[in-house]
């Protein structure tokens, strides 16, 4: 669909207005933004997306309880982290992630570090595979995750876009970790992978924007739309299309557009 220059301008400004410094105190990101290792921003980032849905509030309360348990340094306890560690997280919950959802997922994070080079390693990896097929790696890097637990209760936490989940959780962590611009709010520090083969991050509230403004026709929240509003944001931006979910969001959240 072919946009106007004055829609182009419109979206543009509300990257501008959202893509900011003043956004990341409310936002999920301000938790991997209190540390500066390459590798406690990656997982405390990574352990954020996965509890990000619901109230803003609650998310940040207990993602920053979740880095607290992890004595603050989340590498460092993965690292060393055994079975006197590993109790500690048993008291976690958000919503129907439990105690025992987090150790099976901190102990698949154990595993990518010990045996697989760690998370942008494996990623990229398995981009290189897939010929850049997002898709294809991000199930992968899922079941790389949970290869040794015996249990699939924790895998609900973490969509499969080959099972046509929209996989938003694992999309706004790419987002995090790849994207790069002056803004300061992103990342970017997973340079082996290139912003323009990223997928939006789609909810129930950048969804229903991205339909009033045409760029979303499917009206479930899956894979497929998740395909069809990102093949939409590259005809607008095809080096950086991502860069559209900051205005989706913020005029979904914040303006209830």
């Amino acid at each position: 669909m072919k946009q106007s220059p004055d829609f182009y301008n419109f979206l543009n400004e509300k990257v501008l207005t959202y893509n900011a410094i003043s956004f990341i105190a409310t936002d999920p990101i301000s938790i991997p933004h209190q540390f500066s290792g390459k590798h406690d921003i990656e997982i405390s980032g990574f352990l954020t997306a996965l509890i990000s849905w619901g109230q803003r509030p609650v998310i940040l309360n207990n993602a920053n309880k979740m880095m607290q348990l992890m004595e603050l340094a989340p590498h460092d306890f993965i690292a060393s982290a055994k079975a006197a560690e590993f109790k500690k997280l048993k008291q976690f919950v958000h919503r129907t992630m439990n105690g025992d959802d987090l150790i099976v997922i901190v102990k698949g994070l154990q595993h990518l570090y010990r045996n697989e080079g760690g998370m942008e390693a494996l990623f990229s990896g398995l981009m290189k595979k897939h010929s850049n097929d997002t898709a294809l790696a991000i199930s992968e890097f899922r079941a790389t995750l949970f290869k040794g637990s015996s249990t699939s209760r924790a895998m609900k936490h973490y969509g499969d876009p080959l099972k046509n989940s929209a996989s938003k959780r694992m999309n706004m962590f790419l987002r995090w970790m790849v994207r790069k611009d002056k803004c300061g709010v992103d990342f970017g520090i997973w340079k082996s992978i290139k912003p323009e083969y990223l997928y939006c991050p789609l909810d129930l509230h950048s969804g229903n924007v991205a339909r009033k403004l045409g760029l979303l026709r499917r009206p479930s929240d899956d894979w497929k739309a998740v395909v069809e509003l990102t093949e939409s944001l590259r005809k607008m931006d095809p080096v950086d299309p991502i860069k559209y979910d900051f205005a989706l969001f913020g005029l979904g959240v914040f303006e209830k557009f």
